[in-house]
């Protein structure tokens, strides 16, 4: 099988829908389909900050129940979920931009989203073991140790990486670079963390581009090993990228 890894979107429907094209996907109806059979895994955090967080959430839903595409939930995702479950969580960090887009739907297709939504988080894998375990997705990426196991400690660090609890002067949540310190013999593809352009360290790949703050949306191409990236359409805000010294 081949695969299409799409980093974090985060309401850039039009950049979505640019990218699939560009990757070669057909629309078949309503939903994009590739001629040569490949599947795209979408990472996480498909809402918040963004313009289009609704027609992501229709989109990515319909192309996974339609067994069109694969999908792991991010933080964004997961705060959503506990939002629409009615549990107390601060809107803000972009979560207001999607509460307000869900809020001018009327009742019934409000309802559906939420449903649609709600499903999806619930039936989503923490991570993807693919390709006879040689290509693994997660939303934050998982150090060698995780590999294999699903308890709370994994749920955290994949979907938030390996936080310390600390933040930088700049409101960063100061993380360990465990790519640095990943041997593995599976490629890691992950998101969470916007980079100016897709951050290789060994057999992992960074591709959140960052989208919503002005970079790019990035698929990573299995097994071609390939980024194909197109450019956002938001304004470029540069403080939110991270910058490593590798």
């Amino acid at each position: 099988m081949r695969y299409d890894v799409i980093g974090d979107i985060h309401g850039c429907f039009e950049e979505c829908r640019e990218l699939l094209i560009r990757l070669g996907y057909q629309w078949d109806g309503h939903w994009p389909v590739h001629p040569e059979g490949r599947v795209p895994v979408f990472i996480g955090d498909l809402t918040d900050r963004g313009p289009n967080s609704v027609k992501v959430i229709q989109l990515v839903t319909a192309m996974v129940f339609n067994r069109l595409a694969l999908y792991v939930p991010g933080n964004h995702c997961d705060k959503l979920y506990r939002y629409m479950n009615g549990s107390n969580v601060q809107i803000k960090h972009g979560l207001e931009t999607t509460v307000k887009e869900l809020q001018e739907l009327d009742a019934k297709e409000r309802a559906r989203v939420i449903h649609d939504f709600k499903k999806l988080y619930q039936e989503a894998p923490l991570y993807l073991t693919l390709d006879d375990g040689h290509l693994l997705v997660a939303h934050a990426g998982i150090k060698e140790a995780y590999i294999g196991k699903h308890n709370k400690k994994v749920k955290t660090f994949v979907l938030y990486g390996d936080i310390t609890g600390e933040t930088d002067e700049t409101g960063f949540p100061i993380r360990r670079d465990w790519a640095k310190h990943y041997h593995g013999a599976a490629w890691v593809v992950y998101g969470h963390t916007p980079v100016s352009e897709p951050r290789v360290v060994g057999r992992t790949i960074n591709i959140d581009t960052g989208c919503v703050f002005g970079g790019q949306l990035t698929a990573f191409r299995w097994p071609e090993k390939e980024t194909v990236s197109v450019p956002s359409r938001q304004p470029y805000i540069a403080e939110k990228f991270r910058h490593f010294d590798d």
